[in-house]
């Protein structure tokens, strides 16, 4: 399954300077508990921002360039096309993990959204989700984290 995951705030931010515009440890427990396993996609952008593999999780940065600097155990591709290509093969879930050109790229493919709701307005983030990017998706589940955090999951309407 492609699955999105994102936390956005009340105002759909998702970044401020190439990070996360806040820190909640439940949210990167539930992210690493949810994504360990599986494959994760992200573009070169969040790649740096992250700056190294995720443990025991198959790193794929895409990058139409070429232009990062990766362990030989992180995989590059250069489009969504071999990205499907590759998730066609794999024995496992492939979550598109950012940023937002990543997201944009994969709307159309994802079938499953997890967005974790971060109870704040980010005034000063620079990255956002588009307001309307769960329009052809259903709620099918809600979990409540610590730090008075929401996570809902999405289903794509047939």
């Amino acid at each position: 399954m492609i699955i999105g995951i994102v936390a956005i705030s009340k105002n759909y931010a998702i970044g401020k300077d190439g990070k996360l515009p806040w820190h909640y440890s439940a949210d990167l427990k539930f992210f690493k508990e949810t994504t360990t396993g599986n494959a994760v996609v992200m573009g070169a952008n969040t790649w740096r921002s992250i700056g190294k593999p995720l443990p025991n999780r198959l790193n794929i940065v895409l990058s139409r360039s070429g232009k990062f600097d990766a362990p030989p155990s992180v995989m590059r591709l250069s489009s969504k096309g071999e990205v499907m290509e590759l998730a066609k093969y794999l024995n496992r879930d492939v979550f598109i993990i950012g940023g937002a050109q990543t997201y944009e790229d994969f709307a159309d493919v994802i079938e499953q959204w997890i967005v974790t709701f971060i109870p704040a307005d980010i005034e000063d983030a620079d990255t956002f989700m588009p307001a309307d990017f769960l329009g052809n998706f259903s709620e099918s589940e809600s979990i409540d984290l610590a730090d008075r955090l929401t996570v809902k999951k999405y289903l794509r309407i047939e």
